[in-house]
């Protein structure tokens, strides 16, 4: 069975995290500039890179590589076209995280934005054990309301997804991360116009990776 990710059009996703009741695409873009300009890397993974938003704000001479990871092999086709400039640093790869994490190499940092939500906890704890990354930082979405898509012309799109979506709170995700020896470093909190909040949990590996 396909998994519901594989089914939405960039179009459609992108259209309604931007429009104004929304506000996501937007949002994520800024706080995404200060995700990779926090920690000493040099290389860098994202979970969930979706269309690439916010890659304009990797700094070349900082960053030497980075890693575009996502379900979705058309939503990759449209990062590569879209960031040309980033061609010798930029490596798309198509995973399905829930059963092929085995497949992802090691990077310095992990940034996963409204990723955690579609694999859940344990299956998050399984990648970030694979990549062994010294940070790891977060953005989760927290529903002040029952509904945990904003209703939008496109809001239908996203019908499929009640089945992989996991309900996301911020002591349960600092949890799951100290299970695998990861500390809360840092929290940082982003109100939306629709009765939701992203939250930026920010994580510091305590000891060396067993390999």
């Amino acid at each position: 069975m396909k998994n519901p990710w594989e089914e939405i059009s960039l179009a459609d996703y992108e259209n309604h995290m931007k429009l104004d009741s929304v506000m996501q695409l937007q949002a994520m873009n800024e706080m995404m500039k200060g995700q990779f300009s926090a920690y000493p890397i040099s290389s860098v993974m994202i979970l969930g890179v979706a269309g690439g938003n916010g890659l304009e704000h990797i700094r070349k001479g900082k960053i030497k590589k980075v890693y575009g990871v996502d379900i979705n092999s058309s939503y990759l086709k449209a990062v590569s076209l879209r960031y040309p400039n980033l061609g010798g640093l930029l490596e798309c790869l198509c995973i399905n995280l829930i059963n092929e994490t085995d497949k992802l190499p090691q990077a310095d940092m992990v940034i996963a934005n409204l990723l955690i939500e579609y694999i859940g906890y344990e299956c998050f704890q399984k990648a970030i054990r694979q990549v062994a990354p010294k940070y790891v930082s977060c953005i989760i979405q927290i529903n002040m309301e029952d509904n945990w898509v904003s209703d939008s012309p496109y809001l239908h799109v996203f019908d499929g997804l009640e089945q992989v979506h996991h309900q996301m709170e911020e002591q349960a995700l600092e949890k799951a991360m100290l299970e695998i020896d990861y500390l809360a470093s840092r929290t940082l909190e982003h109100m939306l116009p629709n009765g939701k909040k992203l939250v930026q949990i920010d994580f510091e590996r305590q000891s060396k990776p067993k390999r």
